[in-house]
């Protein structure tokens, strides 16, 4: 299996930026330099799984949520894409997010009968 680095460090970038992080601070917070930051964001240099992870943890997102564009599985893109959605919300809106979801989920399951009764 190949990897694809150059989405992998577009997702790191985009992440960074949406936490407004200079490659400076994250090679800070990461151990590392601001050049690597630079190389692993631009394909050139292949990110290490514990970097991936200090990266991750620097940016307060999952390891999946960058590598997302890798993953094969539709549960996986989905899951990486509902943790986008709600990266960026207060705890008050990642709880009123749940509390849709939850009922939502409750909703479709006590109303399964529809789908097999309904026939048009």
């Amino acid at each position: 299996m190949n990897l694809n680095y150059k989405h992998i460090g577009r997702r790191i970038r985009q992440e960074r930026i949406r936490n407004n992080l200079s490659q400076e601070k994250l090679a800070e917070m990461t151990d590392s330099s601001p050049q690597y930051i630079s190389h692993i964001e631009t394909g050139r240099k292949k990110a290490s799984l514990e970097m991936l992870v200090r990266i991750a943890n620097a940016l307060d997102v999952t390891a999946d949520q960058l590598i997302a564009e890798n993953l094969t599985a539709s549960r996986y893109r989905c899951d990486a894409e509902l943790s986008r959605l709600i990266a960026g919300c207060s705890s008050y809106e990642r709880r009123i997010i749940l509390d849709i979801a939850l009922a939502t989920r409750y909703s479709l399951e006590e109303n399964r009968w529809l789908i097999i009764t309904d026939k048009s």
